[in-house]
């Protein structure tokens, strides 16, 4: 869950101010922050660096990232005209620094390597809205006022979503994660109706490439029923429902990806340890808890604090012939 970032001291040295949009560019510096938390702590995983606005960028989206604002969009989609503005991703011509960024990795990596790319709703968001909002009032307002506008909106980002995914583990992701951050705003009938037939084809589309597929939201806990539905081998899960009763509602048949509140790393150690231990016993040791934060790593986390969390979890959930959950 974000596992580079500010809360390395190399990382701020070799970002400095640098645009993240910018840096994504540099096939060099990705590698090299892809690998930093590696360095640090013995984690079952590594994720390339990148930002889900990448994608709409590279497709001409005009967005910058602001530093404490986040992502800005110059001209809001707002009606049919604006959505015809949206072009597919061609992964080749339009990604390609990301996509060569992956295949440098896999030869530096001695664990997995994760591709990502964010939501379809969690993408309108930004572009509806202009930026970052607390209420997403103008999406929601799309969504429920305009539905042929909506979907043709959300089509256009899965048309752009689906090859980003796609083109990362064709070039050796071996697992993928989509993230839709803000869906959590939506209430479960308007998910089942406006959002819900997307994710299924976007799923649908990862099907046959035979990686792992982490679908993951924040403030979803009326919705894990319908995420489970739309698709994804894993779910993720946020700090705001006991792991034990997301399982109940995920059901059978999918792995569980959660869910310490990240907030949590910036007590003393004893209180990390304590609520990592409380994770654990909801997972119970089943099969398929795949131990994590809730959300992204805050940025004033010491490293040293995440490395013992990691050493920790692997102490507790060892089997014989398997270092850990």
């Amino acid at each position: 869950m974000r596992q580079a970032g500010r809360y390395l001291p190399e990382y701020r040295r070799i970002r400095g101010g640098d645009d993240i949009l910018e840096t994504c560019l540099r096939t060099d510096v990705v590698v090299e922050l892809s690998l930093q938390p590696c360095r640090r702590m013995d984690v079952d995983a590594a994720i390339v660096f990148s930002d889900i606005m990448v994608p709409l960028a590279a497709v001409g989206v005009p967005v910058r990232i602001e530093p404490g604002r986040g992502p800005l969009v110059d001209e809001p989609v707002r009606s049919s005209d604006d959505v015809s503005r949206l072009r597919p991703l061609e992964p080749d011509v339009d990604v390609p620094h990301v996509l060569e960024a992956i295949r440098l990795l896999r030869k530096e990596l001695d664990v997995p390597l994760l591709g990502f790319a964010g939501a379809p709703f969690t993408l309108a968001s930004y572009l509806v809205e202009g930026g970052p909002s607390r209420t997403h009032e103008r999406t929601k307002a799309l969504m429920y006022a305009e539905p042929s506008t909506w979907d043709a909106l959300m089509s256009a980002l899965v048309a752009i979503v689906l090859p980003h995914l796609r083109a990362q583990a064709e070039a050796g992701a071996q697992a993928l994660q989509v993230f839709d951050s803000w869906v959590g705003v939506v209430e479960p009938n308007a998910y089942e109706r406006s959002v819900l037939p997307h994710m299924e084809r976007l799923f649908a589309g990862l099907r046959d490439l035979g990686v792992p597929v982490i679908h993951f939201g924040v403030g979803t806990g009326e919705l894990l029923p319908l995420m489970r539905r739309a698709g994804g081998d894993v779910i993720g899960v946020d700090w705001r429902t006991p792991l034990d009763v997301a399982w109940q509602r995920i059901g059978p048949g999918a792995a569980v990806q959660g869910n310490l509140d990240p907030v949590v790393l910036s007590a003393p150690f004893e209180v990390v340890a304590a609520e990592a231990e409380r994770v654990l016993s909801l997972a119970a040791m089943r099969d398929g808890h795949v131990f994590n934060l809730g959300h992204g790593v805050p940025p004033g986390t010491e490293p040293d604090t995440l490395r013992r969390l990691v050493e920790l979890v692997h102490e507790r959930t060892q089997r014989p012939g398997n270092r850990s959950a």
